[in-house]
């Protein structure tokens, strides 16, 4: 394949990566910006693979890495579920780290570049930004991975001055990439290069695990982004210009995602990257005022359905919980069963439900609930008044009044979705702890509230018999 061909090859797989986005950015599209996306992603392999930069001898081994990563990509699609997505999601992101720092390591030994005065300083400041980025994404999103799975617990690892420590970390890093740009040859400049990287992996791995459990959604998200400027960078060590655009459309996508994530939690990117959300300490200080009062009332499954039964409308809301319990295709059919009986439903989704931006969307969609009764947060709040029953599946820090009831509470300000305004709501969960937050929920001793407990999928197993029944 000529050069002007692999180039053609390569801006029509960036204008399919532009679609992709496009697609994915509403549910009724998303199957369709995912096939532009495999098309795209399918068109760059290929003329990589056949393009007048690889030569004869490595392509077997590139086909022989395209089967095995093929192969492990096919087996992780079969096996994991979907509630393991927001691990998986966090896991891809480390190997894009990954890459990104073998590439610039191969990038700065890489003996048939013969770069002098400006174009080799810009390609070593190249390697060693493309690495660092590199390095911290890989380190970050393990500690990510390890906490959205359960290996890690959610609570914030604050360590002494640790603002200052990260501070002391940069500048080690500013520094020892002078000393990398300075050095007369690269076993010169390889230790230089050596100890950055480890600062860089020490660094996302302190940077995440001072990440609360609540704040994780918005740490996905960031993630995404960071692979994506570890890609962009990769491409510029390349000179790959399809690795640049890709990069450049991911990290922005990822930067934009990330900002209209912390909108939805009331904070802001540096408090996220600062961490300290979610440690348990601010519900200490919030004082007696943040302890809710009240009795809970508890209801069991056949109550539910009669209450469901007899309301005109109503609005599901969910959450963890669900995914957890894999009820989305038992929510679903309670859905059709309740509109075939002339009942109004829909759903309210919070941005930052479940443990991934779209997490909730992408499981009820799995379960074939319609797209047009799926509604966002801002869509729906103002409904909430006119609705005979909210049922809560497994959410809790999205629904609790204190984030606009109690200027004390940790999560005073956090957009949420205002379920008590409506005539009676039904909570399901487990038990009464309290949500990836470790902030204490209001809304359980309401008095217009019901608790129903126990395991998402069976308790809904059952008010679906009731309600055919």
């Amino acid at each position: 394949m000529s050069q002007s061909l692999a180039t053609m090859a390569y801006l029509g797989a960036a204008i399919l990566f532009i679609l992709s986005l496009g697609g994915l950015s509403n549910p009724e599209t998303s199957r369709r910006g995912n096939l532009f996306g495999m098309l795209g992603m399918a068109i760059a392999i290929l003329a990589t693979v056949f393009g007048p930069r690889v030569t004869t001898d490595g392509i077997a081994w590139i086909v022989a890495a395209l089967v095995i990563g093929g192969g492990i990509g096919i087996y992780a699609a079969k096996v994991v579920k979907m509630t393991q997505m927001p691990e998986l999601v966090a896991l891809m992101h480390s190997l894009v780290g990954l890459a990104a720092c073998l590439v610039g390591f191969a990038s700065y030994v890489d003996t048939s570049l013969h770069l002098e005065g400006a174009e080799k300083i810009i390609h070593e400041v190249e390697i060693y930004v493309g690495i660092l980025i590199g390095a911290v994404t890989f380190s970050g999103s393990l500690i990510a991975f390890g906490k959205l799975n359960g290996k890690i617990g959610g609570k914030p690892l604050l360590l002494p001055a640790r603002h200052w420590l990260n501070l002391v970390a940069l500048l080690v890093v500013i520094y020892f990439g002078r000393e990398f740009i300075n050095a007369p040859s690269v076993e010169a400049g390889m230790p230089a290069l050596i100890i950055m990287t480890v600062i860089a992996l020490l660094f996302g791995i302190h940077m995440v695990m001072a990440i609360g459990g609540a704040d994780m959604p918005v740490v996905v998200s960031m993630l995404n982004s960071y692979s994506g400027w570890a890609a962009a960078a990769t491409g510029f060590m390349l000179s790959n210009d399809l690795l640049i655009v890709t990069g450049a459309l991911v990290g922005s996508s990822g930067a934009i995602l990330s900002y209209i994530m912390c909108n939805a939690m009331n904070r802001n990117f540096i408090s996220v990257i600062a961490g300290g959300f979610g440690s348990g300490a601010p519900k200490a200080a919030a004082g007696a005022a943040a302890q809710p009062q009240g009795e809970v009332v508890a209801v069991n499954s056949q109550e539910t359905a009669e209450m469901l039964r007899d309301a005109k409308r109503v609005i599901i809301v969910p959450g963890y919980g669900m995914a957890v319990a894999q009820a989305q295709h038992t929510v679903f059919e309670i859905t059709k069963t309740l509109r075939e009986k002339g009942v109004q439903v829909q759903f309210a989704i919070h941005p930052v439900a479940g443990r991934m931006p779209g997490h909730m969307n992408v499981l009820l969609a799995e379960a074939k609930v319609p797209y047009d009764i799926v509604m966002e947060m801002d869509e729906i709040n103002e409904d909430f008044p006119d609705a005979d029953v909210v049922i809560v599946i497994g959410a809790n820090d999205i629904v609790n009044p204190s984030a606009a009831e109690d200027p004390t509470s940790p999560i005073a300000g956090m957009p949420v979705l205002e379920v008590w305004k409506a005539k009676h709501t039904i909570v399901m969960k487990r038990s009464m702890a309290s949500g990836y937050a470790g902030v204490d929920n209001p809304l359980f001793y309401k008095d217009n509230n019901r608790m129903l407990f126990g395991d998402a999928k069976k308790m809904l197993d059952e008010v679906l018999t009731a309600l055919r029944g």
